[in-house]
C-alpha cells in the first residue's frame, strides 16, 4: 500500500497529538485537584478515589476495549466474510463486557478492598495461586499493548511512510507522559476523550459512504456492487457465496475463535478490574452494561461502513497488508482521499494510545501491588510505591517497543496477536471466575487446571496446524482451523479441570475472610467502601446484573444469528437498508449516550471549576486598593459566620482574642478556625496517606489548644496545601462574611504584611482584618 499522507504528517500525529493529549490530560487532572479539593496519594493514583461514576466508568471500558484491532481487525474479516465476519466481530466482542459486570457485583461483595484480582485470588489461595494468575495477567497486558503498538506502527507507516520501527517506539511517549502524571484518573479523562473522537469518526464514515459519496451509490449501490461481486467472485463457505448473509462457515469459525479469545482478554487484564475499583457499586455495574452495549455499535457500524465499501471497491490488498489490518485504511482513503486517511490514522492513534494508557496503569499496579509490594517490601509507604508505579509505566513502556520490533520481523501482526491470545489466556477465565462466585472452589484445581488448560491449548494448536498443513510456522499456525481447535479447548480443558477437581475435593471458603486480608489505609476510602457495605443492596443488583448479562449474551449470540445461520438466508434490500439502519441508529444513541452521560454526572464539579476560574480571571482584572481598612467596616455588615486562621504565630492569635472583643456583644456568631499545613505543589503529587494523617494529626492538636468562649459557635477545620489559596478557597466555600487573620505568620519577614496575607488580600472578595 503506498503512503498518500506525508511522512511529516505522521511525526506530527505521533508526537504533536500525543504531546497536546498529554497536555490537556494534564490539565483536566490539575484542575480536579487543584480546584475541586481532590487529594493525590497512592490510593488516588491506583483507584482514582474509588468514586467514578457510571458515565465515565462506561466511557473508560468502551475506550478500553477499542484497540486497534477494534477499528482494522473488524473490517478485515468482513472483507473476508462479509456481513457474518463484521457481526461475529461485534458480538463476539460485546458480551465479554456485559457478562463482567457479574463479576464487578461479586468483586464489590466479597472482596471490596481490593486493588487487583491477583491480589483476591492471593487473599483466597495463597502465595502460589497469586503467583499464577499473576503470570496470566502480566502476559495478557504484554499481549494487548503489543497488538496495540504492532496495529498503530503498522497503519502510520502504511498512510505517512514514516518507520515502522520509529512508530513503535514513538506512539507511547505520550501516552508515558500523562499516566505517570495523573494514574488511573488522567486514563478516564483521556478514554472520554477517545471515546467522543471515535463515535465523531465512525458516524462521518458512515454517512459518508451511504449518503454522500458518489462512488458508492448510496445502500441500494452498496447492496447492488456487493450482489454482483458475490456472483463474480463468491466466499467459499457462505450461503450462495454472498458476503450478505450470516450463514458463513468462516466467520462462525472466526466468532468462536473471538468469542473465547476476548474472555480472555477481559476476565484476565487488570485494566477491566482496575475500572470496577475505581468505582462504587451502583455505578460499576451500569458502567460495565452502558459499556458493552455502546462498544457494540463502533466495529458493528465501522465495518458496516468501511469493510463493505472495501469489498463493493474491489480493493486489491496483499495477504500481508491485510493480516496488518490495512483493509480499513484502504478504504478510508480510497473513499475520502487524504481526509479519509487522516481521520482513520488520528482515530487509530487516539485508540492505542487510549487503550495503551489503560494497560500502562494496569502493569504498574501488578508490578506495585503484587511484585513490590507482595514480594519485596510489604512496609513500603505510598511515596515509594507510586515511584515504583511510574517506573513501572517508563519500563513496560519501553519494552513493549522492544518487543514489537523484534515481532515485526518474524511476520507476526495484529491478526495473528489478535486470533492466538485467547489459546495462552483462555486457561484462566473459568478458574478467576470460580474463585470470586464459587465457594467450594479448590486451590489446587485452580492452578492446575490453569497450567494445563495452557499446556492442552498449546499443544492442541500445534498439533493441528501440523496435521493440516505439514509444517508449524507462522503461516500454518495463523490459518482459522489450528486457531479454533486450540481455543476451544484452551478456555474448555482450563474450566473442566478446576471444576472437576473442585468437586472431588471441594472447599467451604468464608467470603468475609477477604474482606479482613485486604486493607486500605486511606480513611476516606475505607469510609466510601463501607458506605457501600449493604448485602441486600448489593444482592438485589447482583440479581439483576445476572438476568440481564446472561438475557444480552443469550440474545446477541444465539436469537440474532442462529435463524439466520440455519436458514442460509442472504439479504433483501430491505433487510439490507434495516440492518444500515440499525447500525446508524445504535452508532448515534451511543455517541450521545457517551458525550453527555459523563458531563451530565459531573456537572456540579464542571461548574464548581468554572466559577473558580471565573473568579481568579475577575479578580486578576480588577484594581484593587491595598489598603486594609476599605476592606471592612465592622458596624457597617451583619456578621454571622467568620473565618479566624490559625498558625500558631503570636499575630494569629492575637487575631483571634481581638476577634472576640470586637464581637463580644454579638454571640450569634460562627467561628471557623482554620490551621493551613503548608506543602509545596510538587510534594503533594507523591504524598502517602499515612503521612497525611500524621500531619493532620498535629494540625488538629494545634486547634484544640486553642480556647474559646463558649458563647461562640465553633467549628476547627485542618488542610492541606498553600495557605493562601486554602484561605481563599474556605472563604468563598464557607461563605463566611469575614475574615481574620495575623498579618505576619511564623516565617520571617521584614515587612509589614507577610505573602500569606498579601495573597488573602489580593485575590479574595471577602472582607478583611488584619493584626
Amino acid at each position: 500500500m503506498q503512503a498518500i499522507l506525508s511522512q511529516e504528517f505522521g511525526y506530527f500525529i505521533l508526537l504533536g497529538i500525543g504531546i497536546a493529549m498529554a497536555i490537556i490530560i494534564m490539565i483536566l487532572v490539575k484542575a480536579e485537584t487543584k480546584w475541586l479539593g481532590t487529594r493525590k496519594t497512592f490510593e488516588w493514583f491506583s483507584t482514582a478515589g474509588r468514586n467514578v461514576k457510571s458515565g465515565l466508568i462506561a466511557s473508560s471500558v468502551v475506550s478500553a476495549w477499542t484497540w486497534a484491532a477494534t477499528l482494522l481487525q473488524s473490517s478485515t474479516v468482513t472483507y473476508e466474510f462479509g456481513i457474518g465476519g463484521l457481526f461475529w466481530y461485534a458480538a463476539g466482542a460485546s458480551i465479554q463486557v456485559v457478562l463482567f459486570a457479574i463479576l464487578v457485583i461479586e468483586l464489590k461483595r466479597k472482596a471490596p478492598s481490593s486493588h487487583t484480582f491477583p491480589e483476591l485470588i492471593s487473599a483466597r489461595f495463597g502465595f502460589k495461586a497469586h503467583k499464577v494468575f499473576l503470570f496470566f495477567g502480566l502476559i495478557t497486558n504484554i499481549i494487548i499493548t503489543t497488538m496495540l503498538i504492532l496495529g498503530g506502527a503498522a497503519v502510520v507507516n502504511a498512510l505517512t511512510g514514516v518507520n515502522i520501527t520509529v512508530a513503535a517506539f514513538l506512539i507511547p511517549i505520550g501516552v508515558i507522559i500523562y499516566t505517570i502524571f495523573g494514574g488511573l484518573k488522567a486514563t478516564f479523562f483521556a478514554d472520554y476523550l477517545n471515546t467522543a473522537f471515535i463515535f465523531c469518526i465512525v458516524l462521518i464514515f458512515v454517512f459518508a459512504i451511504y449518503f454522500i459519496n458518489p462512488q458508492i451509490g448510496g445502500i441500494e449501490g452498496m447492496y447492488k456492487k456487493l450482489t454482483d461481486i458475490s456472483l463474480i467472485n463468491p466466499v467459499e463457505g457462505n450461503s450462495h457465496g454472498s458476503y450478505l448473509t450470516l450463514a458463513s462457515i468462516g466467520a462462525l469459525s472466526f466468532g468462536i475463535i473471538n468469542i473465547v479469545g476476548n474472555f480472555g482478554s477481559v476476565f484476565t487484564d487488570q485494566a477491566y478490574w482496575q475500572r470496577a475499583i475505581a468505582s462504587r457499586p451502583k455505578s460499576a455495574i451500569r458502567g460495565f452494561l452502558i459499556g458493552g452495549l455502546v462498544w457494540f455499535a463502533i466495529p458493528f457500524t465501522l465495518a458496516t461502513s468501511l469493510g463493505l465499501a472495501a469489498i463493493s471497491m474491489g480493493i486489491s490488498l496483499t495477504p500481508q497488508e491485510v493480516n496488518y489490518g490495512l483493509v480499513a485504511p484502504s478504504a478510508a482513503s480510497a473513499l475520502l482521499g487524504d481526509i479519509g486517511a487522516i481521520l482513520i490514522l488520528t482515530a487509530v492513534f487516539t485508540a492505542v494510545t487510549s487503550a495503551g494508557s489503560a494497560q500502562l496503569i494496569a502493569v504498574s499496579s501488578l508490578t506495585t501491588y503484587d511484585i513490590y509490594r507482595a514480594y519485596i517490601k510489604p512496609s513500603a509507604s505510598g511515596r515509594e510505591l507510586i515511584r515504583i508505579s511510574r517506573l513501572a509505566i517508563i519500563g513496560f513502556g519501553g519494552i513493549i517497543g522492544i518487543l514489537a520490533l523484534l515481532l515485526f520481523p518474524l511476520g507476526v501482526s495484529l491478526g495473528y496477536m489478535y486470533l492466538t491470545m485467547g489459546i495462552i489466556i483462555g486457561p484462566s477465565v473459568i478458574p478467576i471466575t470460580i474463585a470470586l462466585i464459587w465457594k467450594k472452589t479448590n486451590k489446587n484445581a485452580i492452578i492446575i487446571g490453569s497450567m494445563l488448560g495452557l499446556v492442552f491449548g498449546i499443544t492442541t494448536w500445534l498439533l493441528v496446524a501440523y496435521t493440516y498443513y505439514g509444517e508449524i510456522s507462522i503461516n500454518s499456525t495463523k490459518e482459522y482451523i489450528p486457531l479454533l481447535f486450540g481455543n476451544i479447548v484452551s478456555i474448555s480443558s482450563g474450566g473442566i479441570i478446576s471444576v472437576v477437581i473442585s468437586l472431588l475435593k471441594p472447599e467451604n471458603f468464608n467470603f468475609n475472610i477477604m474482606k479482613q486480608k485486604i486493607f486500605v489505609t486511606d480513611q476516606k476510602i475505607r469510609e466510601i467502601i463501607e458506605q457501600d457495605n449493604d448485602e441486600n443492596f448489593l444482592k438485589k443488583n447482583a440479581r439483576f446484573t445476572y438476568k440481564f448479562a446472561i438475557f444480552f449474551t443469550f440474545s446477541l449470540v444465539i436469537i440474532w444469528p442462529l435463524p439466520l445461520y440455519i436458514s442460509g438466508y442472504v439479504f433483501s434490500l430491505n433487510v439490507f437498508t434495516l440492518w444500515i439502519y440499525i447500525a446508524i441508529i445504535w452508532a448515534a444513541g451511543s455517541a450521545i449516550t457517551m458525550i453527555m452521560l459523563p458531563i451530565i454526572e459531573s456537572r456540579g464539579g464542571i461548574i464548581e471549576v468554572l466559577r473558580k476560574v471565573t473568579t481568579i480571571h475577575n479578580q486578576n482584572i480588577s484594581d484593587r486598593s491595598s489598603n486594609t481598612e476599605d476592606k471592612y467596616t465592622p458596624e457597617h455588615h451583619n456578621i454571622k459566620k467568620i473565618l479566624v486562621a490559625i498558625d500558631g504565630s503570636f499575630k494569629s492569635i492575637k487575631s483571634l482574642k481581638y476577634l472576640e472583643y470586637l464581637f463580644e456583644n454579638n454571640t450569634n456568631v460562627k467561628i471557623f478556625l482554620v490551621h493551613i499545613i503548608e506543602w509545596i505543589e510538587q510534594d503533594e503529587e507523591i504524598l502517602d496517606y499515612e503521612l497525611i494523617e500524621q500531619m493532620e494529626h498535629n494540625g488538629r492538636k494545634i486547634l484544640k489548644s486553642i480556647i474559646i468562649d463558649n458563647r461562640y459557635r465553633c467549628e476547627r477545620i485542618v488542610k492541606l496545601g498553600d495557605p493562601g489559596n486554602k484561605i481563599i478557597d474556605l472563604a468563598e466555600k464557607l461563605d463566611v462574611d469575614l475574615i481574620v487573620m495575623g498579618s505576619k505568620g511564623l516565617g520571617q519577614t521584614e515587612q509589614e504584611i507577610g505573602s500569606v496575607a498579601k495573597k488573602v488580600l489580593k485575590s479574595t472578595t471577602k472582607p478583611i482584618i488584619f493584626l
